[in-house]
């Protein structure tokens, strides 16, 4: 089991409060990121889940039993960080190993859970090897690994990803989302990629300044963003936001479109702008436009869609795809 339950969790350091107060309920076997900007609050918030911080109030949980006090030994819960914070001079075996070794556990049982371990991840043919002949994307493998033969009854990943090249950040990111397929246990991974998050989570908790702004599946944020930060935040390339006479005509303060809700056309459209940059990505093009009345406008058009620098284009939005946002910045309906 592994549902986390968050009774107003609050953390200050003096005066100056990190977290000021968050409710948040982590059912059994869901993989829940927390995403947000640097210094939001989401690395705070998984230490204190961790037990690797104290809370300054408020009640933590784990399947029923509040462990706000116990020691992270006692949560029975595995941690995942950026660095892989592996022993050079031991083997990946007994890297995997080591937390049982620790725990006294019988060496036949170490080695079941070694096994079994290594190969979930992949690593069975590494297991006499030491870290220095891996690569990243190995060495979090064995990182993980470590974790999984606890058996907690959920893993916290703090940006395990981050140290790697793009190209083993995706594949990474398939092999974690696999493994939560594969274990069916709690996981709550942090990150300040908004992608991740949208390819990884059942729920998504977006942390703005130690608060909550929304919670949801990747789908609801992205269809229903509840207020302009959300808006602003999911979503790659970020959604375009409008002001003056154009919002003032849909009864709103700003209206929002996304780069992807728009036609594009080279005769005629809504908009009318001149092309700053064309990003040509091969299936896509990024298109960053300069338009009339409205302002920098970035828009996603076809591959194969041929404009440059200087040219002309028209813009159409979807009408049904706009969201309006009142004086506030909240979502309106």
């Amino acid at each position: 089991m592994g549902k986390i339950v968050l009774k107003k969790v609050n953390k200050s350091f003096g005066d100056t409060a990190v977290i000021p107060g968050i409710d948040l309920t982590i059912e059994n076997g869901e993989f829940v990121v927390f995403v947000g900007p640097s210094g939001c609050g989401k690395s705070t918030l998984l230490r204190l889940i961790a037990g690797l911080e104290d809370t300054t109030s408020g009640v933590i949980e784990i399947d029923g039993k509040d462990v706000t006090g116990e020691a992270p030994a006692k949560r029975q819960l595995a941690m995942v960080f950026q660095s892989y914070a592996l022993y050079p001079h031991m083997s990946v075996r007994k890297n995997i190993a080591f937390p049982l070794k620790m725990a006294k556990m019988p060496q036949a049982e170490i080695d079941r859970k070694v096994e079994d371990a290594a190969r979930i991840l992949n690593l069975t043919n590494y297991l006499e090897r030491r870290p220095g002949q891996l690569s990243g994307g190995q060495r979090q493998r064995v990182a993980i690994g470590r974790a999984i033969v606890r058996q907690p009854s959920a893993f916290l990943f703090d940006e395990p990803l981050s140290n790697l090249d793009a190209a083993l950040r995706g594949s990474m990111r398939i092999e974690i989302s696999e493994l939560h397929q594969q274990l069916k246990t709690t996981m709550i991974y942090v990150t300040h990629d908004q992608v991740e998050a949208m390819t990884m989570a059942d729920k998504i908790v977006v942390l703005n300044a130690g608060n909550i702004e929304q919670v949801g599946s990747p789908l609801e944020l992205y269809r229903s963003p509840r207020n302009l930060f959300v808006a602003g935040f999911i979503g790659s390339p970020k959604m375009n936001f409008v002001t003056g006479p154009y919002a003032q005509a849909r009864n709103a303060a700003t209206v929002g479109v996304r780069p992807e809700h728009m036609t594009m056309s080279t005769s005629e459209g809504e908009w009318r702008g001149t092309v700053t940059v064309a990003e040509h990505l091969g299936a896509d093009t990024f298109l960053h436009i300069n338009v009339d009345g409205i302002g920098l406008v970035t828009a996603r058009a076809s591959g194969e869609f041929a404009v440059n620098h200087g040219d002309t284009v028209f813009i159409t939005p979807d009408p049904n795809r706009i969201h309006r946002f009142d004086a506030n910045g909240n979502a309106l309906a």
